[in-house]
């Protein structure tokens, strides 16, 4: 990391620190902007990364999608070009030096604007790729990101200056080394944005049954052509994805809500109890009821 791109990381570190003072993910006075702040390293959690650029001020995290594992620190910067399942950690952080990060949301519509805006390249590229990277961090990139999070302190010019910073951002990280596959999910016709159009309508309706033949009619693709590149994008099979999905919103009502583990399974899709604790119990470790009284003992 070269010593300009150090320094700046150092100023953005501070800029969120001061926009979060105490531990918690954060909701900034620009919309699609929030930031983060934690102070020791976390267990493993589970949730989903929208379509956003992810960049570590201080600190480092984990993410993994299924047996894909990514780890970034302030040298480098994640991008999620789909919505994804995935189990996060964060790796390095301690009371005095705490894990600080931003997330930049971005639709496919904003991703369009910037195509249509630019002479950046737009073709349609036959394969899919992986919805997930992590690539090193750049100097125009970081440059942007900080001028974005100084707007915090000057709210009078977001209305005008954060939708500008915005695309700068999003037109950088499409010039990157893996910027093609965020470009793909704008391009009208791709595989990964037929792909993406699938995991939305998972997404949707998780907790309903569907065939994979239904599936492959909304991608206006074979079954097989369907199932190889969203396997490609998402590292899971459809119904791989779809029971992810159902386990962690099962979890998320079950710590949140007065709720047995039957009449979450239902609420969730499963039409078996019993299938649903087997499931749960692969997936984190302990059954329903104990997993939960785990999870409220470390809250």
């Amino acid at each position: 990391m070269s010593e300009q791109i150090y320094k700046q990381q150092g100023e953005l570190a501070k800029l969120i620190e001061r926009h979060s003072e105490q531990d918690g993910n954060y909701a900034t006075a620009i919309p699609s902007l929030f930031i983060t702040r934690i102070s020791n390293i976390t267990e493993p959690k589970y949730g989903t990364y929208n379509t956003s650029l992810c960049i570590v001020a201080q600190g480092g995290k984990e993410a993994l999608l299924a047996q894909d594992r990514y780890r970034y620190s302030p040298a480098d910067y994640l991008v999620a070009s789909v919505d994804l399942p995935v189990i996060a950690q964060v790796i390095e952080a301690c009371p005095s030096v705490p894990y600080l990060a931003l997330k930049v949301e971005m639709s496919q519509n904003d991703i369009l604007e910037v195509l249509r805006e630019t002479q950046i390249e737009a073709r349609i590229k036959e394969n899919a790729k992986r919805g997930m990277y992590v690539t090193k961090m750049n100097q125009a990139l970081l440059d942007a990101v900080t001028r974005l999070v100084r707007l915090l302190d000057n709210p009078e010019d977001l209305p005008v200056l954060a939708p500008l910073i915005k695309k700068e951002i999003i037109y950088r990280v499409l010039q990157g080394e893996h910027g093609e596959r965020l470009k793909q999910i704008a391009i009208e016709g791709s595989s990964t944005q037929q792909i993406n159009t699938v995991i939305k309508h998972i997404m949707q309706n998780y907790e309903k049954s569907f065939k994979i033949e239904e599936l492959a009619k909304i991608a206006n693709m074979s079954v097989s052509s369907l199932y190889r590149y969203f396997t490609e994008v998402t590292t899971m099979s459809p119904i791989q994805f779809q029971k992810r999905l159902r386990l962690q919103e099962a979890r998320s009502l079950l710590l949140a809500e007065s709720l047995d583990a039957a009449d979450v399974a239902f609420r969730v899709g499963y039409e078996s109890p019993s299938q649903f604790s087997r499931e749960y119990s692969r997936m984190f470790g302990l059954p329903p009821k104990e997993d939960i009284k785990q999870l409220a003992e470390e809250l």
